[in-house]
């Protein structure tokens, strides 16, 4: 059996969960998730536990299994705390500014690349360098964030651009061996 997929999910107070016909609602105190799973995969609730099992052991459920498993955690997670992702632009003039819900990115480019927000996301500024995407979920916050980092990815060579907090950057060395080889 799928050790992901066996796992119970506890559904925490002000979390509601509503299931029928592999149709899922999840509403908490962050927001409210709806998703459709495979008819396939059986989902019941007793008490505050969630738990999901498969019909037989065929390659295709066991798949579903831990999957369907994952996204019914994040969704529970989500109406509860919440996700989120931080931002940093690095860079000598780079920074983020705030217009009403859109961010203003001075990243190097001659025009200014205006992001809007996916519905369900907030975008906040955190100073001058800071972007904090925050959601209920996990999908739609991972995507904005991937989105806004794919407007000016790092630099391998000088380290600007766009990179998530924490995030280690691995300079290349340049081009330091074509004055030691000669012509």
């Amino acid at each position: 059996m799928s050790r992901i997929g066996r796992l119970p999910i506890t559904v925490p107070t002000g979390v509601t969960v509503n299931i029928k016909e592999g149709e899922v609602t999840v509403k908490g105190p962050k927001g409210q998730l709806n998703r459709s799973f495979n008819p396939d995969m059986a989902i019941t609730q007793k008490d505050n536990v969630l738990v999901v099992s498969r019909p037989s052991d065929s390659r295709s459920h066991r798949a579903l299994h831990g999957l369907t498993r994952s996204l019914l955690a994040n969704m529970v997670a989500g109406v509860s705390k919440g996700y989120e992702k931080s931002l940093e632009v690095v860079g000598v003039g780079y920074r983020v500014e705030k217009q009403g819900d859109k961010v203003v990115l001075r990243v190097g480019y001659t025009h200014l690349p205006e992001v809007v927000p996916m519905p369900g996301v907030t975008l906040d500024v955190e100073g001058a360098n800071r972007i904090k995407v925050s959601g209920v979920d996990k999908e739609v916050v991972g995507q904005m964030a991937a989105r806004i980092r794919g407007l000016r990815p790092l630099d391998d060579y000088k380290g600007k651009g766009i990179k998530y907090v924490g995030e280690t950057v691995r300079l290349k060395p340049g081009k330091a061996g074509k004055a030691v080889g000669g012509k």
